[in-house]
């Protein structure tokens, strides 16, 4: 009751209430009390009712007159002590209405009531978002792109208000409120029937910590994909059974070292993890040799760990070097001056990393190096996604984004889980194979990055093949990627992945023979999902492509068809 409007509104307007009743009370006393002349000079006396309703029109300064008989000056003198006496109590009580409805508690309990009725209301399944910057930003727009329900919560009101905002094409509740607090995360929907997941990416460690250990124990089942900045957080995280832990630094500097020993690996990566119908991001060749690491902070332990893991020398610029733990060779400075970009040796060196928490500071380090050794290969952090117009002028090799790293991450994640087995599995081939991939996929995807989809071959998710392989039919993986409007017409997708009980097979045949129970991994252009699942949905599709034939429907045209036999 205590959290309530309704409780709100009777605290505050108890003494208000209580004062306009006590002057309608006496009011309709007096009236009552005071007698009246009729036409015919005879005393009368006003019954309770008709004070009441004389009251009433009177006090709130309606006027209606006289009522039944003309007044007596005794009535007309209590009616005008009335009159004042009503309307200042109906100003006191309408002061105090007002009040009530600007005061932020009460406006808090009126969102929170109607956020909680907006989720209670949600239909489909839907992720939790813990968390509204710019990666909460990129992860809840690309989520509306895809169909993907969300609700926010974040304990800042003015993002709340952004999110009211945005042209997301359907409706997201949002809350201001702490994430941490179990009682806001039970508002937002974490034990409703329909959520599917959590994902915690705040600013802060320990809160995304608490929210992903609230989680756990309050509903198990739900999938919970955290954000973590330190090691120590993201094993403390992964310690109790959190589904996915994302380090954006780790992350980055993974795909960095790869592009230095497997660049096609790591543009089929950069590919396969891209926000759907975005252009397709070009190859990048870093060069080997020695590297200048400006900022030595999480970032800049990330870089230099996985430098060092493929043998590259690197020096290290820090303007903090005993707060940041630097090695003690590691130059005094922060990287904007020639002078320190100079005793790093940067003509001498074939790329920069520019990782500074400061991106008016990194854009300096960048352009300062330029000037000393043209052929660098840039690299630069961006730490705040309004200066993305400014990285894009500056030309740079390769723009660590964090918050487009976590959100291309977590997006992966909802969207096509089996892309994570995928990557696993892929990660264990050379770059040639990963050149070859590339050639496959680039006339089945054109030019923007592609849609990925999983496909189950279940009664709930396929009813179609699934009945028709357990009937007995060879039903192959080509069916799957056949036109429904045109078996001679292949669909613009390609499997990657089949994973079948303990299998787990890439890029998988298309002669493929399917079994009950088959998980699958495609992806393709846009829409492609869509027609695949008249192919697993309906059986009349899945005859017409195994037979080449149209199967006719309904009673009749079965009847018809039979009898042109």
């Amino acid at each position: 009751m205590k959290n309530t409007a309704l409780f709100l509104i009777l605290r505050r307007m108890r003494l208000p209430l209580l004062v306009l009743i006590t002057a309608y009370a006496v009011s309709i006393l007096g009236l009552v009390l005071i007698p009246g002349v009729d036409a015919e000079g005879r005393p009368y006396q006003l019954d309770f009712f008709h004070a009441f309703y004389i009251v009433t029109y009177t006090v709130t300064t309606i006027g209606f007159g006289e009522l039944p008989y003309a007044f007596t000056d005794g009535q007309r003198m209590w009616i005008t002590a009335s009159i004042y006496l009503g309307v200042v109590a109906w100003l006191y009580a309408i002061g105090a209405l007002i009040t009530l409805l600007q005061d932020s508690a009460f406006r808090q309990v009126i969102r929170e009531n109607r956020f909680a009725y907006s989720v209670r209301r949600i239909r489909e399944p839907f992720y939790i978002v813990c968390g509204y910057g710019d990666t909460g930003r990129l992860v809840v727009r690309a989520m509306t792109q895809h169909g993907l329900s969300s609700v926010v919560v974040d304990n800042n009101q003015d993002r709340i208000n952004e999110l009211s905002l945005e042209n997301l094409g359907v409706y997201v509740p949002g809350l201001r409120a702490d994430a941490s607090q179990p009682g806001a995360l039970i508002m937002s929907g974490l034990k409703h029937p329909r959520c599917a997941g959590v994902v915690a990416i705040t600013s802060v460690d320990s809160i995304n910590l608490k929210i992903a250990i609230t989680c756990k124990l309050l509903n198990p089942e739900l999938t919970v994909i955290c954000r973590a900045q330190t090691h120590d957080a993201k094993a403390n995280m992964e310690s109790f059974g959190t589904d996915a832990v994302i380090n954006p630094f780790d992350t980055f500097a993974g795909r960095l070292a790869m592009a230095l020993h497997s660049p096609d690996m790591y543009l089929v990566y950069e590919w396969l993890t891209e926000i759907p119908g975005l252009p397709l991001p070009l190859a990048i060749h870093p060069p080997h040799g020695t590297w200048v690491l400006c900022g030595y902070g999480r970032f800049g332990k990330a870089v230099h760990r996985y430098l060092h893991y493929e043998g590259l020398p690197t020096v290290i610029i820090e303007a903090d070097p005993e707060g940041t733990g630097a090695p003690e060779d590691a130059v005094v400075g922060r990287g904007t001056e020639a002078v320190t970009l100079r005793e790093a040796h940067i003509e001498k060196a074939v790329g920069i990393v520019a990782g500074t928490d400061d991106d008016a500071n990194n854009l300096s380090i960048i352009m300062t190096a330029r000037d000393l050794n043209k052929n660098l290969f840039l690299v630069a952090r961006q730490n705040r996604s309004e200066n993305e117009p400014i990285f894009k002028a500056a030309g740079l090799d390769l723009v660590m984004q964090r918050s487009r790293v976590i959100a291309n991450r977590i997006l992966s994640l909802i969207r096509t889980p089996l892309l994570t087995d995928f990557l696993r599995l892929a990660r264990h081939k050379n770059n040639e194979w990963a050149k070859r991939l590339i050639e496959q996929l680039w006339p089945v995807i054109g030019n923007v990055s592609p849609d990925l989809w999983a496909v189950e071959l279940s009664q709930d998710a396929a009813p179609a093949v699934y009945e028709a392989l357990e009937a007995g039919r060879d039903i192959r993986l080509a069916h799957l990627l056949m036109d429904p409007r045109n078996h001679n017409e292949r669909l613009m997708g390609m499997p990657l992945l089949l994973m079948r009980a303990e299998e787990e097979q890439l890029l998988p045949d298309e002669d493929t023979p399917l079994q009950p129970g088959d998980r699958l991994l495609f992806c393709g252009r846009q829409g492609i999902s869509g027609r695949m699942q008249w192919v697993l949905k309906n059986h009349n599709v899945l005859a017409y492509l195994e037979s080449g034939k149209a199967q006719p429907e309904g009673y009749i045209f079965r009847w018809l068809a039979k009898r042109a036999e």
